[in-house]
């Protein structure tokens, strides 16, 4: 039975539960790497208003809904929000804005600088509006260098950081990861970067100005276990980490299909090599395999002989063997299999809500909190859903607001 869950448009801010409640966000980002950042921080419990322009995100529309304008991508990253409609070329939306804006903690945004800066809301201007909000610029490049208005993209972003370079040292031919990677983990960059300084506003009452770039990102993300030898003078190593690219990392495959296992530190190693006593491992030969170190220095030979032994069993076999030693496997699953995932069901992974166009299976929030924990608070917006809504709250404190923005200032 789907949870008869508010509309986000009807819903009261002050309902909203988690660790982000009573935090308003305002959302002018689109697609997926801000969309990313807000969604957690609507699950969250903060108040996202999204802000789209009147054609509506781009995401609306790329992917098959159960109606035109509500795609799968879009439903799924913007869940929990309230949605409105501003041209931001006619003066009476962007007072509209502005005064939204009084009312804000976060203001975030995917626009290049050059063009938020001739809409007038810039940093310099947002904050004169609200002193202490924080501001965040989603942007493919960083403003700071020779890069700054380039168009970026999922793929451009992965090709600039190294991930068809080193998806080719593995497979022998350059290629994209089979999913969206620099979105989403810009997103979190900008999820984290929002939060601290939110968190030192929180101490200090001093809002500030947050700048999180797909390319720096996904270079800081890539480089994490890649930069390896290459950040000592002189270099040790080449910029990858030789494990990661070898071309017999994958799964191993089976009499009948194939099994993912890291038989791989020494307690894994010694225990397989006792049960299974491999033929080219036995006696003195198991010697040049005898320490991690010296496994890893030939890792790519250690992969092919493991792989020629995962051939004598069948899948069912290996997991069974496998599970017992205590050695890290797996089965390979496809994405469709998630929803049918005996443990993520166990724990409540999927949160179940009804919508206007029926009921959604949303994948939910995958942290666990004792005291605030989140929670899918609502369906997406159709596009300009919440105009009248929020048009109307804005006018009922008009007060308020301009009593607010003085105090701020």
């Amino acid at each position: 039975m789907a949870e008869e869950a508010p509309s986000p448009s009807t819903a009261d801010a002050s309902a909203r539960s988690g660790p982000l409640a009573g935090i308003r966000v305002i959302d002018l980002t689109s697609v997926v790497f801000g969309p990313y950042a807000t969604q957690i921080m609507a699950d969250m419990g903060a108040e996202v208003i999204k802000v789209e322009p009147p054609a509506g995100d781009n995401t609306r529309w790329i992917t098959e809904g159960p109606v035109p304008g509500m795609g799968g991508i879009y439903v799924n990253v913007n869940r929990g929000k309230r949605g409105v409609i501003l041209d931001l070329r006619q003066e009476q939306d962007k007072q509209t804005l502005q005064k939204l804006i009084a009312t804000a903690d976060v203001f975030i945004h995917s626009m290049r600088g050059s063009a938020i800066r001739k809409l007038g809301f810039d940093y310099e201007s947002v904050r004169a509006i609200r002193p202490d909000i924080v501001y965040t610029n989603c942007y493919g490049y960083s403003r700071r260098g020779p890069e700054s208005d380039k168009p970026a993209y999922d793929d451009t972003i992965q090709a600039e950081c190294g991930i068809p370079y080193v998806q080719g040292l593995m497979n022998g031919e350059p290629g994209y990861v089979a999913t969206i990677m620099a979105d989403k983990v810009a997103g979190l960059h900008a999820l984290y970067a929002t939060m601290m300084a939110l968190f030192h506003r929180e101490r200090t009452g001093e809002g500030q100005e947050v700048e999180v770039t797909m390319f720096e990102a996904m270079s800081s993300f890539m480089l994490v276990e890649h930069a390896n030898g290459a950040m000592f003078s002189p270099p040790t190593t080449p910029a990858h980490y030789h494990r990661a690219v070898e071309k017999n990392r994958r799964p191993y495959k089976t009499k009948d299909g194939y099994v993912a296992a890291l038989v791989y530190n020494d307690k894994h190693w010694n225990a397989f090599m006792e049960a299974i006593q491999p033929e080219w491992a036995m006696g003195e030969r198991g010697n040049e395999f005898s320490t991690l170190e010296k496994r890893a220095k030939q890792i790519g030979r250690v992969y092919g002989l493991l792989g020629e032994t995962f051939l004598t069993r069948t899948t069912q076999e290996w997991l069974d063997t496998l599970k017992a030693l205590h050695i890290p496997c797996a089965p390979l699953r496809s994405t469709d299999d998630l929803f049918d995932n005996e443990h993520l069901n166990a724990i409540g992974f999927f949160e179940e809500v009804e919508t206007a166009q029926g009921p959604v299976r949303f994948p939910g929030v995958p942290t666990w909190f004792s005291a605030t924990p989140g929670k899918v608070h609502g369906p997406s917006p159709m596009l300009g859903e919440d105009n009248a809504a929020v048009l109307a709250e804005l006018e009922e404190n008009a007060e308020a607001i301009a009593a607010g923005a003085d105090a701020s200032k």
